[in-house]
């Protein structure tokens, strides 16, 4: 049964149509490997019986020929998105018993494409963290151990869960969020290749808020081309949400392959930051060697308003988040803590509801979106951010087609190691990858190497906005460079 497990999902997918097995085998056998790893608490929710009658329904459809593009492949899904008759929590205690009574528009898209749920992964309480250290159920493990070391390490957040579950080979592809890092960093310290979409490519209807101008659903997969599968599943036009572009949805997987000759990929300077690790320098220059190789022309450009991007960012989530979670009020749904009158219920429900990142969080956005501050602050971050975006547009203006950064300012850190004190030192592990947010434009993270400690290390690539395909080519050509990293089973 491992060797179905082991495979990638356009394996998997070919198998399927060769009937080399079957969806009820594939579903099989990754519900015993799920039941084998719950030592890295990935899932939060396994969902085996209803895979096996998904499963079951997928094996009929492919014997009729009425196969979709994911038919019967197993897949896990953030517990950030609603599923229909199924706890959705968002790792928080404020949602511990919500049950949806609908299904969010990526899900739907998803199992109507004939893809198999697994279950529900791990996050950060409202995906507000960057190690899967804020979820009530417990931070997540990673696969991943540094060498001749026992000591338990983050997968990353806020999407640690899907990440971990596609590394551990628990399912064949996931689906995460990215505000600010929370798809890319995870991949990058799982070795699973993690895309960002464009602002607007994929719908954000029921998927639980954090911060609503920055979130964006992506796909986890074990390689770039099954990433480029997801994303076409998952991509397109929804009526239900206004900032879903209506724009077509290519043939992501096409893009595998194709030349990226005559490519030119920026490099920007503000990513070369004092104090980076000589590995992450050694990294980056080993990645502008496989593109250049490859026929892409590298080109040195400036980004200046970059250094601005993560403090802009830690007022302007902050700030949506606390619009966002104000819902939460012990009167509609979820938790509710009944006290003397309504101002009573809405502390208590809150105080015992939030943990301490999302209070936090809330409480920064409150105070910069009141009286007398929201200038000096919320206002003033949003100035920023247009210019943080007018600097990538200036760059893609001058013929720029995608840029190569580091993904992460390091390896996987150890859980516990990092924010304990200060919550600042957390959030630097987002520098790479904020601007992204900011811009609204698309990031993938492709695993490019190893760190001197046995962990997995990537690279970030930048594109244009809805150009998803120029990073699937260029990521491929990274991804074929360095091969694959696959964690040594230690949890079974």
């Amino acid at each position: 049964m491992t060797e179905l497990t082991s495979l990638t999902l356009a394996e998997a997918r070919d198998g399927l149509r060769k009937k080399s097995f079957s969806a009820s085998e594939l579903a099989a056998a990754h519900v015993q490997a799920i039941e084998q790893a719950r030592a890295l608490n990935a899932y939060v929710l396994e969902t085996a019986e209803h895979a096996a009658t998904m499963a079951k329904a997928s094996d009929v459809r492919i014997a009729k020929g009425e196969a979709g593009p994911l038919e019967g492949i197993p897949l896990a899904v953030k517990d950030l998105f609603c599923t229909k008759d199924i706890r959705t929590t968002a790792c928080s205690r404020i949602l511990e018993n919500f049950v949806p009574t609908y299904e969010s528009t990526i899900t739907s898209q998803l199992w109507r494409d004939g893809a198999v749920l697994l279950g529900k992964t791990n996050n950060d309480e409202f995906a507000m963290g960057s190690s899967n250290e804020t979820s009530l159920f417990g931070p997540v493990v990673s696969p991943w151990r540094r060498t001749d070391s026992n000591t338990p390490l983050t997968p990353g957040g806020s999407s640690g869960g899907s990440a971990a579950a596609v590394a551990a080979q628990l399912c064949l592809g996931a689906i995460g969020t990215d505000t600010g890092g929370s798809i890319r960093q995870p991949a990058a310290f799982t070795a699973t290749v993690g895309i960002k979409p464009t602002y607007g490519r994929c719908s954000r209807w029921g998927t639980v808020a954090f911060a609503s101008s920055l979130d964006q659903a992506g796909p986890f997969g074990k390689t770039v081309r099954d990433a480029a599968i997801l994303l076409r599943s998952m991509a397109g036009l929804d009526a239900k949400d206004t900032t879903c572009a209506d724009m077509p949805v290519p043939d992501y997987e096409a893009a595998i392959g194709r030349s990226v000759k005559g490519l030119r990929v920026g490099i920007p300077k503000e990513y070369r930051l004092d104090g980076m690790p000589a590995e992450i320098e050694t990294l980056w220059e080993q990645g502008k060697a496989w593109l250049k190789s490859a026929g892409a022309e590298l080109v040195d450009i400036s980004l200046p308003h970059t250094k601005y991007a993560l403090p802009a960012y830690y007022i302007v989530a902050p700030a949506e988040a606390s619009s966002n979670l104000a819902r939460y009020d012990g009167v509609r749904y979820g938790l509710r803590v009944p006290e003397r009158d309504i101002t009573g219920m809405y502390e208590a429900t809150r105080a015992a509801g939030f943990g301490a990142e999302v209070r936090r969080r809330v409480m920064i956005g409150t105070y910069v979106l009141s009286a007398g501050y929201y200038d000096a602050y919320y206002l003033r971050a949003q100035k920023l951010r247009t210019l943080i975006k007018r600097d990538f547009e200036q760059a893609f203006e001058a013929g720029i087609h995608a840029m190569l950064t580091p993904a992460t300012p390091s390896a996987a850190f150890g859980l516990g190691e990092k924010g304990g004190a200060d919550p600042v030192e957390m959030y630097l592990n987002d520098i790479f990858t904020v601007t992204v947010n900011m811009a609204g434009l698309p990031g993938i993270a492709v695993p490019a190497g190893m760190a001197a400690q046995g962990l997995p290390l990537a690279l970030q690539l930048i594109g244009r906005p809805f150009d998803e395909q120029t990073l699937f080519s260029l990521g491929e050509v990274v991804e074929q460079a360095a091969g694959r990293f696959i964690p040594q089973n230690w949890w079974a």
